[in-house]
């Protein structure tokens, strides 16, 4: 108080409220310490938004659409301009011949939004299916190879969705694929270590379960799969940071593999936008009529430290015929006797900042 301080925050996003009553811990000293008493604040974030409907600590909103007001913006495209970041290729893969099978009746769906949409399938029954994996890996393994013939060290990264998927993608790029791989987990000993290592070695591959994200510096990443449970606009654009810092090598492609998950498909097609229309805060006229924080059910499925499980139901997915009989780790947790078969896959190209 005796002195004209300036204040710098780094990420504000994770400080939440504009008040005592809606603030998270970090957001509450900020504004009992420091908001109304230095002299000067400034407040960085590559993603000035949060998911679950809070206003960022410090930060101004419109009134009328909920816009956050930044006083200075410094977006992707003028860095891709600058060669600072890589302009980004997302690959959505969908497939147009999914059908489910149960009791002797057979439904079929020509997506993957119109499967989950019109049945009972849950995301994360795509995402633990050996096919589908496999499917997404080779297209990773298939274009890092490509980047690679220019830059030897080019790395790709995989977001699992739980230490045991992280286990099972890891056995698929060793040996389906031949490929070199590290895993950063939680449950794994030393991950800084192993992250630090992989950051300046030659290994293909790291898997992630929610160890590399925003922060994390590793300009070798050039390929990413996106095979995580969490389908929020803010994780998606920090996943895709990962491959977006340039270096001095020659190719300087940057390309993300996901799923065409309805949500996915919006955030992909809103990239180029530095704060996307679905990221608007409209606060409350009080805080009982804030909306309440949705929690997922899937993300109990996925805890292994609470070793909880959701009924997905027995979802047993196969690659068309010639991989009838293959089942998912999924199965484990089934209930009901249902199943799942993948027909052909596609993929649509999403080339931001042409």
């Amino acid at each position: 108080k005796k002195h004209r301080v300036l204040v710098v925050f780094d990420e504000i996003h994770h400080c939440s409220g504009d008040e005592i009553g809606n603030a998270n811990v970090w957001g509450e000293q900020i504004l009992k310490q420091i908001q109304g008493i230095a002299a000067f604040t400034l407040s960085l974030s590559g993603t000035p938004w949060r998911s679950d409907l809070l206003p960022i600590t410090l930060a101004q909103y419109s009134d009328t659409e909920g816009r956050i007001h930044c006083d200075y913006q410094y977006g992707l495209k003028q860095a891709i301009i600058d060669k600072v970041c890589r302009s980004p290729k997302i690959v959505l893969i969908d497939n147009d011949r999914l059908s489910i099978s149960e009791s002797g009746q057979s439904k079929s769906f020509s997506s993957i939004p119109e499967l989950l949409k019109q049945s009972a399938t849950p995301y994360q029954s795509i995402l633990q299916n050996i096919d589908a994996m496999t499917y997404v890996l080779g297209l990773g393994c298939k274009k890092l190879a490509e980047i690679r013939m220019d830059n030897p060290n080019a790395g790709g990264l995989v977001v699992a969705s739980s230490v045991g998927h992280a286990i099972e993608i890891q056995k698929i790029l060793a040996e389906t694929y031949e490929q070199s791989t590290e895993v950063v987990t939680y449950c794994h000993e030393s991950p800084l270590e192993k992250i630090n290592g992989y950051r300046d070695g030659t290994t293909q591959w790291i898997i992630s379960v929610g160890m590399i994200s925003e922060g994390t510096d590793i300009p070798r990443l050039q390929v990413c799969c996106h095979l995580s449970f969490v389908k929020t606009e803010l994780y998606f654009r920090q996943v895709l940071g990962r491959i977006l810092r340039t270096n001095a090598s020659s190719n300087q492609q940057a390309w993300l593999y996901t799923f065409a998950e309805e949500s996915l498909v919006s955030f992909a097609e809103q990239i180029e936008k530095d704060i996307p229309d679905s990221c608007l805060f409209i606060k409350p006229e009080s805080l009982q009529h804030r909306p309440p924080l949705s929690i997922p059910s899937d993300r109990t499925y996925f805890s292994e430290q609470q070793k909880r499980k959701t009924d997905i139901g027995n979802k047993q997915l196969s690659w068309d015929k010639e991989h009838e009989g293959k089942q998912s780790a999924i199965s484990a947790y089934s209930t009901s006797p249902r199943q799942l078969d993948l027909g052909n896959f596609k993929e649509r190209v999403i080339a931001a900042f042409l």
